[in-house]
């Protein structure tokens, strides 16, 4: 009597222990995931479950043999097979109507511990998998090599471990053979390797692609033909995203066995070449100039290593260079490619170099009758600027007949802060931006319209550039040179006064002078100062 009302007690223990073993397990998964983002699903759940049975059930076990439990005899059960068996027999037989029970107790409380323990042990190894995959790969891992953790790794390791958690399961718990069940499937497992033999093999480059890391994800490729960065790299094939979003999957053996060019390793610095053909006739030192410049103000262009020009060929119809720069920002390849090509045709423009036409199209270009358009409208414009009012009429003529006009494409400089100012510009069509840099930052002081001039201190005294000019829209500027100007302040001395006087008046606006509302004499007196001293500089540079 007192050990049947010892199981009783202990029975109704374990059945009021197992609903807070489950909503204890309950909240700790739901602490996980809300604290620390562990990623837990139905799998879970299930462990709870396992773990709320299973533990009560294991502890009537050690409470009715505290000395362990004896082996069942051989006559009875020999494997875990052979207890699920069993139960199934006796099983029947009571369905049947017989008067001997189901299964004894014993074996029925060892056949449940043995199943809701397998659960435990199994669906754990899942929940411990997850635990790894946050605490260690997705942070530790993380932080420690700057990189996140390789999917494939992720799911070789986690396969691994519950592959051996389920061996160990079978072996001790169930008593199963494995050796004889592995000698009897070699036949199958043979079968199935001829069948999934190109599986196997993109899985055995998956892995040698971990060994031996060419690339990781985040890395910039060229594959063949294609040019893609590394999206993902899993058990079959590598994912890939081009510059337009494209998305390719590519299977790890055809990766393993292709020529591999890795565009972000060691660094992202890399090189790339555009070739470009100009007329025989252009000196190979002009168009190196003008090449230069175009790759070297393009957005993305990196100054170090220096942009670098070639002669590489002398093809039928053109000469080829060949442009060597440098990025470090695969993603922007095209669009820096493109502000490169573009930059060249505008150099090129200005400098008077001529892209040739291939040798056998036949390009006929009649001579424009008249005066252009451009012209025209730097005539009028001329008319306008205050600096050159002192040149007569046919002083005027002669210098539009000098005239260079020059486009400059948006985005370009057109003069740069602390270059030597050997000319003016004066705009006649489009819009330019004023920047002036100091103490390491750039600020837009100004923006410039059709009509505007610019240059002129610089060009008339010598000064470095105080400011840099860059085009807001495509533009074109009269350039007009020192050397174009001086024959005409050689003639005319007057002409030297004029525009020291100018100059002076542009030097006070530019002091502020008049806007502090300073008396009138300072200002005069500060005119005739600067109109002196800029009539020495330009007798002096001028030599007249």
């Amino acid at each position: 009597m007192p050990d049947d009302f010892r199981m009783t007690s202990q029975l109704i223990g374990a059945f009021v222990a197992a609903p807070f073993i489950y909503l204890g397990a309950l909240a700790l998964g739901r602490w996980l995931k809300r604290r620390h983002r562990v990623a837990l699903g139905f799998s879970y759940q299930v462990l709870c479950l396992s773990v709320a049975v299973y533990v009560p059930l294991k502890a009537l076990h050690v409470s009715k043999h505290p000395q362990g439990h004896a082996e069942p005899a051989a006559a009875s059960v020999k494997t875990g097979n052979a207890v699920v068996d069993a139960a199934g027999d006796a099983l029947v037989n009571w369905l049947r109507g017989t008067k001997e029970p189901p299964l004894p107790q014993e074996e029925w409380h060892d056949t449940g511990i043995r199943i809701f323990g397998t659960c435990v042990v199994l669906l754990g190894v899942v929940f411990a998998l997850q635990l790894v995959r946050r605490f260690f790969w997705q942070r530790w891992f993380a932080r420690r090599t700057g990189v996140d953790a390789p999917k494939f790794v992720q799911q070789i390791s986690g396969f691994v471990v519950f592959t051996i958690a389920l061996v160990m399961v079978l072996k001790i718990t169930y008593r199963v053979d494995l050796d004889a069940f592995l000698a009897g499937s070699g036949i199958l497992a043979v079968v199935i390797g001829f069948a999934m033999q190109e599986t196997l093999a993109n899985i055995v480059s998956g892995i040698a692609l971990q060994i031996g890391k060419p690339f990781r994800v985040g890395d910039w490729l060229i594959v063949e033909t294609h040019r893609a960065e590394v999206i993902e790299v899993n058990w079959r094939s590598t994912k890939l995203r081009t510059n337009d979003d494209i998305y390719l999957d590519i299977p790890n053996k055809t990766i393993v066995g292709s020529t591999i060019t890795n565009l972000s390793y060691p660094t992202k610095t890399h090189a790339h070449r555009i070739r470009i053909g100009f007329e025989y006739s252009a000196p190979p030192n002009v168009v190196r100039d003008a090449l230069s410049r175009a790759a070297r103000d393009a957005d993305g262009v990196l100054e170090q290593p220096m942009v670098k020009i070639f002669v590489v060929d002398f093809a039928d119809s053109a000469v080829i260079y060949e442009i060597k720069y440098s990025i470090d920002d695969a993603a922007r390849f095209n669009d820096i490619e493109n502000h490169i090509r573009t930059n060249v045709w505008y150099e090129a423009k200005r400098a008077g170099l001529t892209i040739p036409f291939p040798i056998r199209t036949l390009h006929i270009q009649r001579p424009a009758r008249g005066e252009s358009l451009i012209m025209q409208k730097a005539r009028e414009i001329l008319e306008q600027q205050e600096i050159l009012a002192p040149l007569d009429a046919r002083e005027k003529a002669e210098l539009l007949s000098r005239a260079n006009i020059a486009t400059f494409g948006r985005g370009e400089h057109i003069i740069r802060q602390g270059a030597d100012g050997c000319s003016m510009f004066i705009i006649l069509g489009g819009e330019a931006d004023v920047f002036v840099s100091a103490r390491g930052s750039e600020m837009h002081v100004a923006t410039l319209r059709e009509g505007e001039a610019f240059g002129e201190m610089c060009m008339l005294t010598g000064e470095a550039r105080s400011a840099s000019v860059v085009a807001r829209t495509d533009c074109e500027v009269w350039e007009i040179r020192r050397e174009v100007l001086q024959p005409f302040l050689h003639e005319n001395s007057m002409l030297v006064g004029r525009m020291s006087e100018l100059l002076a008046k542009r030097k006070v606006e530019t002091d502020g002078l008049i806007a502090a509302n300073a008396p009138q004499a300072v200002v005069e007196e500060k005119k005739k100062e600067y109109a002196r001293g800029f009539l020495r500089r330009i007798s002096s540079l001028f030599k007249v």
